[in-house]
C-alpha cells in the first residue's frame, strides 16, 4: 500500500476515534463509583473501551477508504482482480486480537480476585431476598428493610433467597450477585463515599419485580457505630416490631412507629380507616387476612404484589405479635 493511502487511512481513523471517544466520555454512561470494587470494575470497563475504540477506528477507516477509493463505476459490472492470501497479514490480524482479548481476560481476573477479598475484619451482613422485598440482618441480630454501611470498611454480604431467584445490585457499588434459595452467595463491597443509593433486583422474579427496591445509606464510621449500637438497644421494643423488620415490611409500607417509609404498598398508619372501608370484620381480623391472604382485599390504587407466603412463613405466635403491633399502631394514630 502506498504511503499516501496509509496517511489517508490514518486520518480517517483519527477522526473516527475522536468522534467515538467523545461519545464514550462526554455521555455519563456509568454512575460515579462509590466503592473500591466499583472503581476497579470501572477500570476494566474503560480498559476494554479504549481497546474497542482503537479497533473500531482502524476497521471503520479501512472500510471508508475502501468504499471511497475502490468503488465501482455506475456501469461497471466486471469482476474485480483476483486476490490471493497474505500470510503475514493474516498472522498479524490473528495475533493482535488474541493479545488484546487475553489482556482483557488477565485484567478482569486480577480485578475479580481483588474484589473478592474481605480483609481480616469485615462487617458481615446477611441479605435476604423474597418476593418482593430485601431484608438485611446485622451481627447484633437486628433486621432492617434497608442497608446502612460505614465508609471505608470492607463489608461481606451473605446473599440468599427465600423463594425464587433474585439478584442484588447497587449501580454505584457495581458488585452484583444472584440470590438463590438454599445457597449462600457472597460479595464484598468497600464504600468510599457517603450518600444514599438504590438497591435494585436485576432478576425477573414475578409480577412485583419492578417494585423490588430498597436503598443503601453510606455514612461515616462513627455515625454507623452509633446507629448499630442504637439498633441493638432498640431490640427491647415491641415484639411485633421485630417481626415487622425481620420480614421486610418496611420496604413496601409506611409505618411511623417503625420508622418505615415504603411507598409500594398501603400506608399502615391508616389501617383502622381502611378496615372500616373494607368491611371485613374487626381491625385485627382485617390485618391478619391482609397478611396471610393479601389477595382477598386489595386497597384501591394498589396491585396484588404482596407475597402470598407469609401465612406459612411467619410462625403463628409471631404472626399474632405482628397483628397486635400493627393494630395498636393504627388505633393510636
Amino acid at each position: 500500500m502506498r504511503r499516501g493511502s496509509i496517511i489517508q487511512i490514518g486520518a480517517i481513523a483519527l477522526v473516527a476515534g475522536a468522534i467515538t471517544t467523545a461519545v464514550a466520555t462526554l455521555i455519563p454512561w456509568m454512575p460515579v463509583a462509590a466503592g473500591e470494587e466499583a472503581t476497579r470494575i470501572h477500570f476494566v470497563y474503560w480498559f476494554a473501551t479504549v481497546i474497542s475504540i482503537v479497533v473500531f477506528s482502524i476497521v471503520i477507516a479501512v472500510l471508508i477508504f475502501a468504499v471511497w477509493k475502490f468503488r465501482a463505476g455506475p456501469d461497471d459490472d466486471s469482476d474485480g482482480p483476483p486476490i490471493h492470501g497474505h500470510t503475514k497479514l493474516e498472522i498479524v490480524w490473528t495475533a493482535i486480537p488474541a493479545v488484546l482479548v487475553t489482556s482483557i481476560a488477565i485484567v478482569s481476573a486480577i480485578v475479580l480476585a481483588q474484589n473478592s477479598r474481605a480483609g481480616s475484619d469485615p462487617l458481615n451482613v446477611k441479605v435476604t431476598a423474597q418476593q418482593f422485598a430485601w431484608t438485611f440482618t446485622y451481627p447484633n441480630g437486628k433486621t432492617y428493610g434497608s442497608l446502612m454501611l460505614p465508609k471505608g470498611r470492607h463489608t461481606r454480604l451473605d446473599i440468599i433467597s427465600k423463594d425464587v431467584i433474585h439478584s442484588f445490585w447497587v449501580p454505584q457499588l457495581s458488585q452484583k450477585q444472584d440470590a438463590l434459595a438454599g445457597q449462600h452467595n457472597f460479595i464484598v463491597i468497600t464504600p468510599t463515599r457517603t450518600g444514599t443509593f438504590p438497591i435494585v433486583c436485576t432478576e425477573l422474579c414475578g409480577v412485583g419485580h419492578a417494585l423490588m427496591r430498597s436503598h443503601v445509606t453510606i455514612v461515616e464510621p462513627a455515625k454507623f457505630n452509633a446507629w448499630l449500637k442504637g439498633g441493638a438497644q432498640a431490640a427491647a421494643g415491641p415484639p411485633g416490631l421485630a417481626v415487622f423488620q425481620q420480614n421486610g415490611c418496611g420496604s413496601c409500607h409506611t409505618l411511623a412507629s417503625a420508622n418505615a417509609t415504603g411507598k409500594v404498598g398501603p400506608d399502615l398508619d391508616n389501617l383502622k380507616a381502611e378496615a372500616a372501608k373494607a368491611n371485613r370484620g374487626s381491625l385485627e381480623a382485617f390485618i391478619k387476612e391482609s397478611i396471610v391472604k393479601p389477595e382477598a382485599y386489595i386497597q384501591p390504587g394498589f396491585s396484588d404484589v404482596m407475597p402470598h407466603i407469609f401465612g406459612t412463613q411467619i410462625p403463628s405466635d409471631k404472626l399474632d405479635q405482628l397483628v397486635q403491633y400493627l393494630a395498636a399502631g393504627s388505633k393510636s394514630s
